[in-house]
């Protein structure tokens, strides 16, 4: 028997074009995080910073990735060779789908049709990013052992751990935010934020541990040891050369974007203006989403600064300090305003 089978084609390149865009735009953007990095760090430390390939060493990341692109490859001979080489890519494909369900504006309306500006508007949306963030700890597992490198293996048991302990204290924060929206769906959580007023009004405690647990989540100073050279050599890809170190590196900063734009839409309001009505603008549609896009965009280079500001700020942590931290504070806090908001909650609904 044979089944009737309808495809949109047209959704279909819609979609294919969407990924192909945000999935570029993450790539660049990572590219030129990487720039920005040593240009604050110069900024804080009172020096230029790079100046050399290109005008005002704009074209410093390309020169970077071609030198990376070039240098050799080399494999260890004792190494699992297939698993060497899952490793990066695992970090790297984890990364970037994440950016599926967020929301980057409204729709477009083009040819005749409306253009939703998100990949995948599923109804478990912020279920579905901690599933993927969770598949990133096997990226950095897997390189570790794979290596057959003890300091590498050492270094990624510490990164897997750090990962795993903040991922408890973050989901909990997140239950307080789904308490008040009813719903995993980030697009109704968007909505919610526009006519109720952003979740940081609500959600201070909240937001602070899931800003927190972020800095963890990417590996960032002051939770940076799973690389911390003075201690583990290089860390879990220190036997990592060419574009399989690239991909590591690079995976760190695009997960700084996400991360960034998932506390954007989550606490920021997302793509909403703040301090105007848009609806009073009369405008067209399509100029509306594409300020909504920038808006957002906006706000998540916001915190992609406060990343960079804090790495070249604050020291790091000992390992014992960073554990300690995120088990015997950042999850009672969490429990504590999981728990007052639902009494709050509770309390309003009489």
């Amino acid at each position: 028997m044979l089944l009737n089978i309808y495809i949109d084609w047209a959704f279909v390149l819609e979609k294919f074009l969407l990924v192909a865009v945000i999935v570029t735009l993450s790539l660049v953007i990572a590219m030129y995080t990487t720039y920005a990095e040593r240009k604050v760090a110069a900024w804080l430390q009172d020096r230029r910073g790079p100046n050399r390939a290109g005008p005002f060493g704009l074209l410093q990341p390309l020169a970077d990735g071609g030198k990376l692109f070039f240098k050799e490859e080399i494999i260890p001979l004792a190494s699992s060779k297939f698993l060497f080489i899952l490793g990066p890519s695992l970090a790297m494909i984890t990364a970037t789908l994440t950016s599926a369900v967020i929301p980057w504006g409204t729709s477009l309306h083009l040819f005749g049709r409306d253009i939703s500006l998100q990949i995948a508007d599923v109804n478990i949306g912020i279920l579905y990013i901690f599933g993927v963030v969770s598949l990133g700890v096997y990226g950095i597992m897997i390189g570790g052992w794979a290596s057959n490198n003890k300091f590498s293996l050492l270094a990624a048991i510490r990164g897997a751990s750090q990962m795993i302990s903040y991922e408890l204290a973050m989901g909990l924060a997140l239950i307080a935010l789904l308490m008040m929206t009813g719903s995993l769906q980030m697009s109704v959580i968007v909505k919610n934020q526009v006519a109720n007023g952003w979740h940081i009004i609500y959600q201070p405690l909240g937001f602070l541990i899931f800003f927190v647990c972020a800095l963890a989540e990417c590996n960032r100073t002051p939770f940076d040891l799973a690389e911390a050279e003075n201690e583990l050599n290089f860390g879990y890809h220190q036997e990592y050369s060419s574009m399989k170190l690239g991909f590591y590196l690079f995976a760190e900063y695009i997960n700084m974007f996400i991360s960034s734009a998932v506390m954007s839409t989550l606490y920021f309001g997302g793509y909403d203006i703040p301090f105007v009505n848009e609806a009073a603008w009369n405008i067209d549609a399509n100029l509306l989403a594409l300020i909504g896009f920038a808006v957002l965009m906006a706000k998540t280079f916001f915190f992609l600064f406060v990343f960079l500001w804090i790495r070249w700020t604050i020291p790091r942590f000992r390992y014992d300090q960073l554990m300690n931290l995120g088990w015997k504070k950042l999850i009672p806090l969490a429990l504590i305003n999981m728990v007052v908001t639902a009494a709050v909650i509770l309390w309003l609904k009489k």
